[in-house]
């Protein structure tokens, strides 16, 4: 008999609803890449001393990820919750009327406040989702360990 391999895999996915001030919802859901920080940070967490810092924000932007930032970031807030159920982890964070306004493109997953020198540990590229002044936006990550 062969021998069967077992291995983990983050599966990732991100939840988007854009909601007009009518309470309609405009757009939502597309798929994401967790990146090596990620993957690093996750392992991490598993030691007596984890070195590396948790997930707590995420930020949008009007660009393309690249391996480490956001293209081109617009804002970034603070986790609104985490929880964690079995092997997944859901995080949220909530960007209100007048916050992050404008043709967003991209969203990441952080471990601190300070845009640019956080390590990213998930990112998304989508069509752009065109956030107005009114419009409220939810975003869902998902990390499931199978």
């Amino acid at each position: 008999m062969a021998d069967k391999k077992d291995g983990v895999a983050i599966k990732d996915n991100v939840k988007i609803v854009l909601t007009g001030p009518d309470g309609k919802v405009k757009h939502s859901s597309v798929h994401n890449t967790v990146t090596t920080a990620g993957k690093q940070g996750a392992a991490d967490q598993i030691l007596a001393a984890p070195s590396l810092s948790k997930p707590t924000h995420m930020a949008i932007g009007t660009g393309t990820p690249a391996a480490t930032l956001l293209g081109t970031e617009l804002d970034r807030n603070a986790l609104t919750s985490k929880l964690r159920s079995g092997a997944v982890v859901t995080m949220v964070a909530d960007w209100a009327a007048g916050d992050g306004t404008g043709a967003i493109t991209e969203a990441g997953l952080f471990d601190i406040a300070t845009a640019n020198t956080a390590n990213m540990w998930a990112s998304a590229s989508f069509s752009v989702v065109n956030k107005a002044a009114a419009d409220t936006l939810q975003i869902t990550w998902t990390l499931t360990f199978a």
